[in-house]
């Protein structure tokens, strides 16, 4: 099985992981790829820091965020592909299932906080709008 986890640091990010290995869902024979989706620094801000800085920012992000994903998959014996992608994560999280023919995606139910819920909706619900692969949603 070709498996995506989707991750953004949260405590759900952990829930998540901690749910699919006490349920025993980590196996050798599965295909396991972590992604995590950043959204877009606004123009001015891009702008003022230049390129360079921005890029820095983006891959820093991704690896703090992916860095103790990894630590924990590594502890269960699983060696994952690291993607990091800028954009809409709903968006971007069910393209690369697609694309990727991936055949279960595993995500939080909650990111970061509901003012960004609020603003740009749920990750989660976007995914399973607009996603045709099933979704293993931890609370």
């Amino acid at each position: 099985m070709n498996v995506l986890l989707a991750v953004d640091g949260s405590s759900y990010t952990k829930k998540m992981l901690a749910y699919l290995a006490a349920h025993d869902m980590y196996s050798a024979k599965n295909q396991y790829t972590v992604l995590t989706a950043q959204l877009v620094l606004p123009t001015q801000a891009r702008s003022a820091l230049g390129k360079e800085l921005v890029r820095k920012y983006y891959e820093d992000e991704a690896m703090r965020v992916m860095a103790p994903v990894t630590k924990f998959l590594a502890r269960h014996g699983i060696t994952a592909e690291n993607i990091w992608k800028i954009g809409k994560p709903g968006e971007l999280i069910s393209k690369i299932a697609t694309e990727g023919k991936f055949d279960l995606i595993v995500m939080g139910s909650h990111g970061h906080g509901a003012l960004i819920n609020l603003v740009v909706g749920s990750v989660a619900t976007e995914v399973l709008a607009a996603c045709k692969i099933p979704v293993l949603i931890v609370r």
